[in-house]
């Protein structure tokens, strides 16, 4: 007995099964909405920063007129100097001020200006005012000039008195020695001494 076997669909009927399966999903794949378009969105504006004048003054600009005042101060005369320090103790007291008060008792130099000089440049040097800030370094530097000044001033004074005190020492001692020449001139004059030869006779 022979045994037939099963004979192959044709090719175009499998095709046509394929295409019935897939067709669906490429006709899903074709309706699909697109994804919706990106819109660019503009940066964020940014305000422009607002430009704020420079007002700073640097401590050499603030020092250079003060060391020119100072200038000026070196050619005046004792009375000009009094009559400066008198105007300016006049005006309302600031740190610029201060300063040029200082430097007219620097060079006045009457008793105990050096002391009040120094004070007032102690005062701007330590000041918490905002116009002292830029003048502090100046201030540093002319009262550690002024205590240099004192310390040589009061090493001059002891000097001075301890060449007094040796000068009055000496002239004691002249005195003295004239004195003792004195006595020596007015002792009697002793005869001179006989000899033995003269006694004997």
């Amino acid at each position: 007995m022979t045994t037939k076997l099963p004979v192959p669909p044709p090719l175009a009927t499998v095709l046509n099964t394929v295409l019935i399966a897939v067709l669906p999903l490429l006709l899903a794949a074709c309706v699909a909405p697109a994804p919706p378009p990106q819109v660019a969105l503009p940066p964020p504006a940014v305000a422009p920063l607002a430009q704020t004048p420079i007002t700073h003054v640097s401590p050499q600009d603030e020092a250079a007129p003060l060391l020119a005042y100072h200038q000026s101060l070196r050619r005046m005369a004792q009375g000009e100097l009094l009559k400066e320090l008198s105007g300016l103790s006049l005006q309302q007291a600031t740190p610029k001020l201060s300063l040029q008060i200082g430097m007219i008792l620097m060079l006045t130099r009457g008793s105990g200006d050096l002391a009040r000089a120094q004070a007032q440049f102690d005062s701007v040097a330590t000041s918490v005012e905002p116009a002292a800030q830029s003048l502090k370094p100046l201030a540093q530097l002319l009262s550690s000039h002024c205590a240099e000044a004192r310390r040589l001033s009061e090493h001059n004074e002891k000097l001075s008195a301890q060449l007094r005190e040796n000068q009055r020492k000496t002239e004691q001692l002249n005195d003295m020695l004239e004195g003792l020449k004195a006595i020596e001139r007015n002792l009697p004059v002793r005869p001179p001494p006989q000899s033995s030869s003269q006694g004997g006779r």
